[in-house]
Order: C-alpha cells, then structure tokens, then sequence
C-alpha cells in the first residue's frame, strides 16, 4: 500500500518504520525537506519530499504533525486528498493543574475537524493511545496477545485500509465506531498518559471478564 505521512518526528518514524518493515511504499513529507530526508532515511523509506508530495504519493495519508497545527495542514492540502484515506494520530491534550485536558473541550475531536477542512477526504481516528515505543516492536505483542488497536472510520473504505495497516504489523483491529466517537478516543488518551506520567499502568484498570464455572 502506498502512504503519505505528513510529519518527520516521532511518531512519524515510529508508524512509518513499521509500514516500511512491512513492505508498504512509505513516502515522509516535511515542511523541511532536509529533516523529510533524514526521517526516511532512518526508517528505510525509500521516498521523502514536502507534505505535498506526501499527500499525493499516499493511497493512505497518515497526520502525525502537533494536533494544534493539524487542521491547518489537512486544509492546505485539501486538493490533493479527495477520496483518499486520511488517519488522524494526534492527540489533542495539554497539561494542566488538573492533569492532562482535551484543547477541544471534549465536544468535538481533531479528527472531526480535520473532516471539515478536508471534507472530500475519508478521516479516520486511529494509532493516537499508545507511545510511540510500541510501534517500534516487532510486533506489538503483550502476553502473548497482539496489541488491540481502535479506530473510528465512517466510510467502509477508509475502515478496510486502516484493518489493513493495522493488521500488516501484527496487531489487531477494534473498530470503535464512526468519526462522532473520535472524541472518546482522545478522551481515552488524554486519561491513559495522565496515569503513565502518574507512574500507574492503564492496562491494570482494565482486567478481562474473569471467566468463571457455572454454579
């Protein structure tokens, strides 16, 4: 599959290095074309150059620049994301005296937000719960259980290429919904990185339904 990813930072390195070990066309695109160069070369993709050729190359275009600047970018590049898979990772928190907040407030998602500036194009909500650490192992497995990644998709397309990555690096798909849910996602990541930065573990408040003999 052929990938656009807008952005050369972590999670950028992170998501393109395991699509990249995949086997997927993976072209970086920067608003430097210098660090665009050095992010794909560091993960072996084979192209880079600026978010526009990113957003053109991709069958799938991944935004993985600041949350606050997302909208912004999708919208500039509108044009040249019609009818194309576009997966929102960001998460939208800042920190607080109260702990981590949603900058949206909670009534509406980035993802959302980036269906109105790219409105031709298909957002979905996806990869935004975990460090970007994790995309890096090979795969994602804990205790023997592959990582479970959710997403929120409207359009059935854009779901069968998101359970496409997903599944091309060992992980399984958890659809959660259309895009309306998105904001629960954030919601969830900004509660999950307050309790890491708190020192705690998610995953121990979220035991599986014990399975019990019948009585």
């Amino acid at each position: 599959m052929k990938i656009g990813i807008l952005g050369t930072g972590g999670m950028a390195a992170a998501l393109g290095g395991a699509w990249t070990a995949a086997g997927h066309d993976v072209a970086i695109g920067g608003r430097h074309q210098g660090r665009a160069e050095q992010t794909a070369n560091r993960i072996g993709a084979a192209r880079h150059g600026s978010l526009a050729y990113a957003a053109s190359h991709g069958d799938v275009i991944l935004v993985a620049v600041p949350a606050a600047e997302a909208p912004q970018v999708v919208g500039s590049l509108a044009g040249n994301l019609t009818r194309r898979t576009v997966i929102d990772c960001t998460n939208p928190v800042v920190p607080t005296t109260d702990g981590l907040m949603l900058t949206t407030g909670g009534s509406t998602s980035t993802a959302r937000q980036l269906a109105a500036a790219a409105p031709d194009a298909y957002v979905v909500k996806a990869f935004n719960l975990c460090h970007m650490s994790i995309w890096t192992l090979r795969p994602p497995t804990f205790e023997g259980i592959p990582l479970a990644v959710p997403y929120c998709a409207d359009h059935p397309e854009a779901s069968g290429a998101t359970e496409t990555l997903i599944s091309s690096i060992g992980c399984r798909p958890a659809r959660c919904g259309g895009l309306a849910r998105a904001a629960y996602l954030e919601a969830t990541a900004a509660l999950a990185i307050g309790l890491w930065w708190a020192g705690e573990q998610p995953r121990t408040a979220f035991p599986s339904i014990a399975e019990t003999s019948p009585h």
